[in-house]
Parts: structure tokens; sequence; C-alpha cells
């Protein structure tokens, strides 16, 4: 028994990594929603990754330049610079046949706090130029420790006594990857929380969607590795096809084994010297570059490491926002200086550049279990590939004109199957977009209140006596609070599916009914209605993300505010880039605009673009549903916004950088009710502090825990009946 349980351990390290993900992935299964809280431990994970991709960054680029001699350096700042330039130009515009791949799958997406996170305004010379090092490095400014660190190990060649700076910064440069080291001991640890938590709360839907993302990667992985770059050998050196997967299988196979590319260098150059030496292309330069070029290719990005950018293109698709075509210049050149660290510094940071949701970060580290193995195995071959191509370069023997024929055949390639691909998942693969009827089947969870839903009609109005008296009195006396919202108040006040009136502001009139001990009567008004309503008495409050304006205020009463309207733009998804800023907005001659049927925005508007036609709407439906083709955004809050989005998937929110404009969000009440509005007030304050505000706008504006009206399925809960309990999620 002893014997057959130690063969059941797994003994190699990439293993023990599959043993943690599928462990993970079964743990999430069997408890569903309760693993969700083995995040922390993979957040920590990943904290522990980043920890030294920075000061590595900067310690291997001075070190692996700094040791290059000049005559070398010279030479191969020429040939062997412009092959890596070469390699890394293929793999930036393979990057943008990857969307071809993805299907042609509606998206709508809830707000999210990204679109509106503080972030310092875009400026090039901080990204580029660290006139500040140490700022750069606190502050992980990639790209700025990048260019600072060419420079010092370009400038670090020409030092005559730098043996031992050479030496200490190889000491260092040794030490950091110990401590990389011990960190990937923890990856089976990190990767089973992850997959815990991913599977255990993720809807099959995310999990449907990261299959498309690994298979493009691998369609394009498999194309480049044993295709594209032995054929550039193949074609522009004396060498052959079969020469280089030959001498490549070795180093290719130990590095997806092992995970690391560190431990194939040596192997790489033996091969490659090996290959020269049976083509008798055996000479002294051909030696000493690829002893150059192997180690100093190791410090800079690859095509296996290049091809993890296309995480960001997919999160674009995945969330419904993906990268407009002038978003790809940008996309690039970033991509590329960031690809200088680890994909754990790199995405995030362009997740955070191209406001896309954070979260989907671990969505990455989930498929990268397979995906980072494979960039490993795609890393040895560039290996291979540039040090025999520097070899063919300085014995004269490379023909560019091939090189860049192959180069353009290999890309031509690379489109055509990502559209074939993208075409075979969107025939094969079944999916049915389900955002909308998540929205619509959602409900309002917590206390057990008695609920009368009036739908349009409105109650009898207060006589004129209990109108005069303290509105508080009359709820209390009548057992009921009175509650009015206009129409298509999405996600504030709504109704669901079900024929319940749902939403943010639902949620918190419903708690406040609770702790008044009352029945709560809901009524739909025309928005003319309402402080009618408010005064006669037929409403006793008014709900539906109400903005607070000067021309409300004049007949009706507001509360102390609870929340926030982030205004933008609700523009069709192929809109999306031209709305990033007013700037860009300001510069179109032909611009038209629909804004809300109200004076608050009648100046607003006209400063932020003067140009532009300005069109009147009541409501968001018309230009939703195609009667305002004219129309190319629609100025609203950008929370509700994001609630129509999964109604009409083909629309997504755009807020422009330089546009900050924010409107509280109160209740409605009537005039000349101190005692009334004293006690909202009050109870608004204690929701806020109580976290009961916060709680409800991560559900209903966030789309957090949403769209279900139970725990996700789980062994644990649907088969077991551990934990089952009668009571449904909502009243």
């Amino acid at each position: 028994m002893q014997i057959s349980l130690q063969r059941l351990i797994p003994r190699s390290a990439f293993s023990r990594v599959i043993w943690g993900l599928v462990l993970g992935i079964l743990v999430g299964i069997f408890f569903g929603e309760p693993a969700g809280r083995l995040k922390i431990l993979g957040d920590a994970y990943v904290r522990l990754l980043q920890m030294t991709v920075v000061p590595y960054v900067l310690v291997s680029l001075i070190g692996g330049l700094g040791q290059l001699q000049p005559d070398h350096a010279r030479r191969l700042g020429s040939l062997g610079g412009g092959l890596v330039l070469f390699l890394w130009g293929l793999s930036l515009i393979a990057l943008l046949s990857l969307p071809l791949g993805y299907p042609e799958w509606e998206a709508g997406s809830f707000f999210s706090t990204t679109l509106v996170a503080e972030r310092a305004q875009f400026d090039p010379l901080l990204l580029y130029i660290p006139a500040n090092p140490f700022y750069s490095l606190a502050n992980t400014i990639l790209p700025a420790v990048v260019v600072f660190s060419i420079l010092a190990g370009v400038a670090l060649i020409l030092v005559p006594d730098k043996a031992g700076l050479l030496k200490g910064l190889d000491n260092l440069t040794q030490t950091l990857m110990r401590m990389t080291n011990w960190v990937v001991k923890l990856t089976p640890f990190g990767i089973f929380a992850i997959a815990a938590s991913a599977s255990g709360t993720m809807r099959p839907e995310a999990l449907e969607k990261l299959q498309v993302y690994l298979w493009v990667y691998f369609l394009v992985w498999l194309l480049f590795t044993f295709i594209v770059l032995p054929m550039l050998v193949a074609r522009a050196t004396p060498l052959s096809f079969g020469d280089v997967l030959r001498r490549a299988r070795t180093a290719m196979v130990t590095a997806i084994a092992t995970g690391s590319v560190l431990v194939v260098l040596p192997m790489i150059a033996e091969a490659c010297k090996d290959l020269l030496r049976e083509r008798g292309l055996d000479e002294a330069d051909s030696r000493s570059t690829i002893d150059v070029l192997v180690p100093t290719a190791y410090s800079f990005p690859s095509v296996g490491t290049l091809l993890g950018l296309g995480f960001i293109l997919f999160a674009g698709w995945y969330a419904g926002a993906p990268l407009a075509s002038d978003q790809y210049p940008g996309f690039l050149l970033m991509g590329m200086l960031s690809a200088f660290g680890q994909m754990a510094v790199a995405l995030p940071f362009l997740l955070d550049l191209f406001r896309l949701p954070a979260d989907l970060f671990q969505l990455y580290l989930l498929g990268s279990v397979i995906t980072g193995r494979l960039a490993t195995g795609l890393a040895a071959m560039h290996g291979v590939v540039i040090s025999l191509l520097g070899a063919a370069a300085i014995l004269g023997v490379l023909s560019w004109r091939k090189l860049l024929q192959v180069g353009a055949i290999g890309l031509t390639m690379i489109f055509i199957s990502q559209g074939l691909l993208g075409f075979l998942l969107t025939t094969l693969i079944p999916y049915e977009y389900q955002g909308e009827d998540q929205f619509v089947s959602m409900r309002v969870p917590g206390p057990e209140v008695r609920v009368i839903d009036h739908e349009t009609r409105m109650p009898d109005i207060l006589g004129p006596s209990d109108q005069a008296r303290d509105r508080l009195a009359v709820i209390r006396e009548r057992g009921s609070l009175r509650v009015a919202y206009p129409a298509d108040r999405l996600p504030f006040a709504y109704r669901n599916k079900f024929g319940e009136t749902v939403g943010f502001d639902m949620e918190l009139i419903r708690r406040m009914a609770d702790d008044m001990q009352v029945d709560l009567e809901v009524m739909r008004l025309d928005r003319d209605d309402i402080a009618n309503a408010l005064r006669s008495g037929a409403a006793d409050l008014a709900v539906g993300g109400l903005a607070i304006t000067p021309e409300r205020a004049e007949t009706t009463a507001y509360s102390n505010a609870y929340s926030h309207h982030t205004i933008g733009f609700l523009v069709r998804d192929h809109d999306r880039s031209r709305f990033s800023s007013l700037a860009k907005l300001r510069g179109l001659s032909d611009l038209t605009v629909a804004v809300p049927k109200t004076r608050l925005f009648e100046g607003p508007i006209s400063e932020w673009l003067p140009r532009a036609e300005v069109i009147e709407v009541e409501t968001p439906r018309p230009f939703l549903r195609g009667e305002l083709p004219e129309v190319e955004g629609l100025l609203t809050s950008a929370e509700a916004g994001g609630a129509w989005t999964l109604i009409y998937p083909s629309f997504s929110i755009a807020i422009p950088t330089d546009l900050s404009f924010r409107l509280p969000i109160a209740f409605g009440l009537p005039q000349g009710q101190p005692d009334w509005l004293n006690f909202v007030n009050s109870w608004i304050a204690l929701a806020q502090s109580s976290g009961i505000v916060d709680l409800a706008f991560d559900r209903w504006v966030l789309g957090r825990d949403a769209g279900t009206d139970a725990p996700r399925w789980s062994i644990m809960r649907n088969v077991l009946g551990w934990g089952h309990t009668d009571q449904t999620a909502a009243p």
C-alpha cells in the first residue's frame, strides 16, 4: 500500500502544478461558492510572483548588456539587434490576428469601477524617460525601467574596470532568481487556490469563454513553433528545416517540463554549435556569436513572451469592450516595453491602461497553467532560431530578402488560420448570450417584507388633514411605506421577469421598510406625476437613481446623497474608441449626440461638444432600438448604462478620459416634512456606515454575485444536500 501511495505522489514540478490545477477545480466544483474564500491565497501568490520582477529586469538587463565586448557589441548591435527586432515585429503583428479567432458572441457587462478609477494622465515622458529611476522602480513604471536598464547596460560596455560590478550584478541576479525559484515552488498551491476560487464562483459561461482563449493561443503557438520560426532558418540560411526541429526538440521538451528557459540555455548553445559544425559553418566568430546571443536573448522578450500579451485582446473581447483599431499601435508599443518583465506585472499594467476589469487577470492565471508551459517551449525555439540566424549573419550566409519573404508568408498563414478558427468556434461551440436573462432574473435578497405592487395605478391620496400632518406619523399609522419610481430606471428600480420591482434603490427601500416594521407599496409613475404624488400623499418616497438637480428641487425635497451618477456615453460597440476623449470628439464635424431632457445639461454639453448636434430624449430606448440612427452617442449615467448594455449587448459605455462629471443620487420626498426628511437622512447615514449601501451597489451596479437566485451549483449543496436550506434567495 505504501508503494502504491508513493506512486500517486507527483514527482516533477509540472505534474505537481497539474495536480494543483485539477484538485483546485475539483474542490471548487465540490464546495461551490464557499471555495471563493481561497481567493486571498491566490492573491498572495500573485503578489509574491510580482515581488522580484522589476528588480530582476533592472539587474539582468544591465549585467547582460554590460558583459559584451565593444567589438562584439558593435557587430551584434547591427546584425543581432536587427534580427531581434525582426522577430519582435513578426510576433507583434501576429498578435493582431488573434481577434479573428474570437467567435462573434454578444457580450454586455455591468458598470465597472475600472472605467472611473483615478489614474495619472498619460504622460509619455514619465512612461519612457526615467528622470528619477527610483520613482519608476517604486511605482512599477516598467517601460521607464527598461529604458534606463538598456542605457545603463550599453554605457557599462565602455567602462574599463567593470569586472567587480559585473560579478556583483551576476550575484544579485542569481539571488533574485533564487527568490523567484522559492516562489515557484509554491506554484502548485497558488494554482490550487486560484483554480478552486475560480471554479467555485465562476459561472459556466466564463469557463466557456476561457477555452476560446486557449484555442486561439494554441493555434498561433503551433504555427510559430513548428512552421514559421524553423522555416525562417531553413529558407534564409544553408541549414534545413529538419535540422532546426531536430536540434531544438530536446531543449523545447525540457523547457516545457521544467517550466524554465534558463535551465536549457547551455543546451541551446551546444545544440546550435553542433549543428553549425555538422554543416561546415563552425568558425570562431560563429561560436562566439552563439555564446553572446544565447544569454543576451534570454534577457529580452521572446516570441513566447510576446504572445502572452494577446490576453489583453481577449480580455477586451471577453468584457464586451474590444480594443479598437486605433488603439492597436499603443497596445503594441506599451505591450512590447511591458514584456521585458513577467506577465504578472505586464498584464495588470495593461489592463489598467486600457480600462479593462482587473479581475480578469485571475482568468489569465487559470489559463497560464497551459499557456505558460507552451510559452516556455516557444521561448526555447526562439533561442535556437535567433542564435542560428545570428551566426549565419556574422558569417555572411544569411539572406535578408528570404527572411522577409518567409516572415510575410508566415503572417499570412497565421491570419488566415485565425480567421478559419473564428468561424469554426462560432459554428461548433454552442453559446447563448445570458446577460439579459441573468439581469432580469435578479431578485432582492434580505428581509421578508410584504410588498404590494400597484403597478401603474396610484393609491388613494391623503385627505387635507393628513397631508398637513407629519408624513412619518402617517406612515406608521397606515402601516405601509408608499414608494414611486419612474420608468426605465435600470438598475435602480425596474420589474424583473417574476413581476417584482427590484434594483439598487429597491433593496435599500425594502431594508428601510423592514426597519420601520411596515409594508411596502410600490408604484411606477410618469416623471411628471411623481411630484404631485409626493405632495398629495399617494407616495411617500420617490426612488430610481434620481439625480439632484435645481430644476427638480423646485417641486421635490431631496434626502442626502447615497451614491453618484458618473456621466459618460452609451455608444455602439464599434464607436467606443471614438468617445475615449472629448478632445477627439471635438474634432468631428458631423457628430450627433442625444442627452436627457433636462436643463441640467444644456450648458455643459455646449461647452464639452460645441460643434455637435444635440437631440433631447426622454429615455434611452429609442436610441438602443435603432430608432435614432443619426445619433452616435447618448449622454447618460455610466452606472445605468452598464445595465442597459446587458439588455442591448451591441452597445457599450464610454467615459472620456477628460470628462469628470458626477451627479449625486438621492431619494425624493414631499416638501415641508422635516421629521420625515430627518428620518430618511438618518437611515441613509446608518446604511452607509454599516455597509448596506455598498453591498447593494456591488450587487446591482457592479454585478457582483448577480445573475442567479441561488448559489452556484455544487456537489456539496445540490447533490449531498450539505448546507442546503429551503429558503429562497428572495421573497
